[in-house]
């Protein structure tokens, strides 16, 4: 089991006083499964996903990654296995402008040690990117963007791979390539993957799928 969660709860302090967001909430991502978290805005799929990636911590509860529990981290440790235990990919991509696609590919595993030419390579053949890896980003498509966006997540081979809504900005069929992809390449690495979809289409496409509403589980 790459990802636990135990009893979790989160809540917000704002003007009004707490505001809960996550209740009470189970669920698990074993190695090479993928499990779609789906709900209305505002059901708490962002917060569970940011739990996840050890960017807040649950009020009670235990998130627990590779056997680590992200609530008994400090701030650095969690960073450090954002590095390499986990690997995000967001809707919006978040590539560096400045660097081609070849450094951006590379970045995220330089950083945690674990740049391995050959397996980048792979990456570079399976994404169909050898012809643009002297482009920057402003020179791509979105569905290009996208694809270099996992590659740099895959680069570092996370065990936990947490995906936002990473076909929101791409058309249905561009969507759905890249979705196709990334699904085999976290297979063949035998990574979990968590990702927030608004989409039931898509989320029938994983193996696994839990709903949020109002912040708990309603059906899994």
């Amino acid at each position: 089991m790459v990802l636990a969660l135990h009893a979790v709860s989160k809540a917000y302090q704002t003007a009004e006083g707490p505001l809960a967001v996550l209740h009470d909430i189970d669920l698990k991502v074993d190695s090479g499964r993928s499990r779609a978290l789906t709900g209305e805005s505002g059901s708490g799929k962002s917060t569970l996903l940011h739990l996840a990636a050890g960017l807040d911590i649950p009020d009670s509860g235990q998130v627990i990654v590779e056997g680590e529990d992200m609530g008994r981290l400090d701030d650095a440790s969690r960073a450090r296995l954002r590095r390499g235990t986990v690997g995000l990919v967001f809707q919006q991509f978040n590539l560096i402008p400045s660097l081609d696609v070849a450094a951006n590919l590379s970045f995220h595993a330089r950083l945690s040690g674990r740049d391995d030419p050959h397996w980048n390579a792979v990456l570079i053949e399976r994404l169909g990117l050898d012809g643009l890896l002297s482009r920057y980003p402003e020179q791509l498509s979105g569905g290009q963007q996208q694809r270099v966006a996992i590659g740099r997540t895959l680069a570092a081979r996370p065990s936990l791979v947490l995906a936002d809504e990473p076909t929101g900005n791409l058309d249905e069929a561009t969507g759905d390539a890249v979705l196709a992809l990334m699904l085999e390449l976290v297979a063949d690495t035998g990574a979990a993957l968590l990702m927030v979809t608004h989409s039931s289409r898509l989320a029938d496409q994983l193996d696994d799928r839990t709903n949020l509403r109002g912040g708990r589980i309603v059906s899994t």
